[in-house]
């Protein structure tokens, strides 16, 4: 609820690069903004204006929401811990707290959440499931990933609106293998295309940009 820590918090994590974060002032907005799907995580106050962040994390849960989320607390104490964990909080930080101690936790649940079975992203009309490297329809038909497809897919969703560039995805799925090159990745890109596009050479969810990337959700 504290505007100025929030948005500076915001902008610490935007500045990561890799990262884009949604900011809400209260309970109805951050309920609202679950409900769209795209949350890979989720960082819960635990006073908000209209409530207590802590029951809210199980109303989240009862809403479906399987995203890691994290506690962000001023208050000390093991009762405090244990509701907020018991209520469905992955984790329980006390304020103040170093940036770099934060993000080191998010990224530790980002990586556990999206190499989990329970870790599902809405890509058009798909459930996308890292875990499983599935693609599922509104019909239960089923696309089998490849890892390199599946990560592809779990980089361009995670940068959101923002065309990734050849290079940092041959980077990023690749790693630094000087023998791969951008064929390579066109080449995957193709492939995936065939599998969920109803039309590759029309795409409409895996999007060629200028020099690079990226998903239209």
């Amino acid at each position: 609820d504290d505007q100025l820590l929030r948005q500076e918090l915001a902008e610490q994590l935007e500045d990561q690069g890799d990262l884009i974060a949604e900011q809400a002032g209260d309970l109805a907005a951050g309920r609202a903004l679950a409900a769209e799907g795209r949350a890979g995580l989720i960082i819960l106050d635990v006073e908000l204006p209209d409530g207590d962040g802590r029951a809210f994390a199980s109303v989240l849960r009862d809403d479906g929401v399987a995203a890691p989320i994290i506690m962000l607390t001023g208050r000390k104490g093991e009762e405090d811990t244990i509701m907020a964990l018991d209520n469905g909080a992955n984790d329980y930080v006390e304020k103040p707290v170093k940036f770099n101690v934060l993000l080191a936790r998010i990224r530790a649940h980002l990586r556990s959440h999206e190499a989990s079975e329970d870790a599902v992203f809405k890509i058009g009309a798909y459930d996308f499931r890292p875990g499983a490297k599935t693609l599922t329809d509104s019909t239960g038909k089923r696309i089998r990933l490849t890892d390199k497809e599946t990560a592809i897919l779990k980089y361009l969703y995670r940068s959101g609106p923002k065309a990734v560039g050849r290079d940092e995805l041959l980077k990023e799925v690749w790693g630094y293998n000087a023998a791969v090159t951008t064929h390579t990745l066109e080449t995957h890109i193709y492939r995936l295309r065939q599998k969920i596009e109803a039309d590759a050479q029309a795409p409409r969810l895996l999007l060629t940009e200028t020099g690079g990337y990226r998903l239209q959700p």
